[in-house]
């Protein structure tokens, strides 16, 4: 019995890797809030966020990877920094969200991504806006297990096409996901794996992100920019609202 649980674990998590790749090759952000909502529902959280971490910073950086040409690395060099700093002052605080907190989060953050009023101009062209930028991807990162919601803030104000978009959003958040396998993952001071996930699935898992990023840069070539934009945050909105529901039934 437990080798069927096992099996079935195993493969939820994997189908959920390859179809969330998928969906954030085309839209840039969306695969990575639903695959945390399965693995927190699934692991406890360290762990989870250790095994998405991996997954995302694969999917990410080969989505960046795919789309490199159309990579704004002045954009890249400002939010570094404001991510070291967010890094530096959630490790000193120590915080360990709860599955309640993070299924919460994530429902959460498309909604105060969508009530940030059209007038603040978040240009994340303007370095010290992307110093912000890159702060908020990683605190939301180590809190919610994701950042691209209220990334995508930063987005909805510039001059760039959705490749650039893509692009450039798939290095901040491998940035981001990296920040949270270095923290929840014990690399800064312990060095302890315990919260790593099996080899054979991660192994994977990774395959099949790469599989997914893939197949979906095809059906971003496809579409146009009126399209990606709109059906960006329809999208978001209705998966945050979807785990805003989740959270209240994990509380009754």
């Amino acid at each position: 019995m437990l080798e069927v649980e096992l099996e079935l674990f195993f493969l939820i998590i994997v189908l959920a890797t390859f179809a969330t790749a998928f969906l954030s090759s085309i839209f840039g952000m969306l695969g990575g809030l639903i695959l945390m909502g399965i693995l927190v529902s699934l692991l406890p959280v360290a762990p989870a966020m250790v095994l998405h971490g991996l997954i995302q910073t694969t999917s990410n950086g080969y989505r960046a990877w795919l789309n490199r040409n159309d990579i704004n690395w002045k954009i890249i060099s400002s939010l570094l920094l404001g991510s070291i700093l967010s890094l530096i002052i959630l490790f000193f605080i120590a915080f360990q969200p709860n599955q309640i907190t993070v299924i919460f989060a994530l429902g959460v953050l498309p909604f105060i991504a969508w009530l940030v009023p059209k007038e603040i101009s978040l240009d994340i062209t303007k370095p010290p806006i992307a110093v912000l930028a890159g702060f908020v991807v990683v605190f939301t990162n180590l809190i919610a297990g994701v950042g691209g919601p209220l990334l995508d803030v930063f987005f909805q104000r510039v001059e760039m096409t959705r490749h650039q978009v893509v692009a450039t959003k798939a290095v901040a958040q491998t940035i981001g996901h990296i920040s949270k396998i270095v923290f929840f993952g014990g690399l800064i001071i312990s060095f302890n794996f315990e919260n790593w996930p099996d080899p054979l699935l991660l192994a994977t898992a990774v395959v099949l992100s790469v599989i997914g990023t893939t197949l979906g840069k095809r059906v971003l070539d496809i579409i146009d920019d009126e399209i990606f934009f709109r059906w960006t945050q329809i999208i978001i909105l209705s998966v945050g609202a979807l785990f805003i529901i989740r959270g209240l039934y994990l509380l009754v």
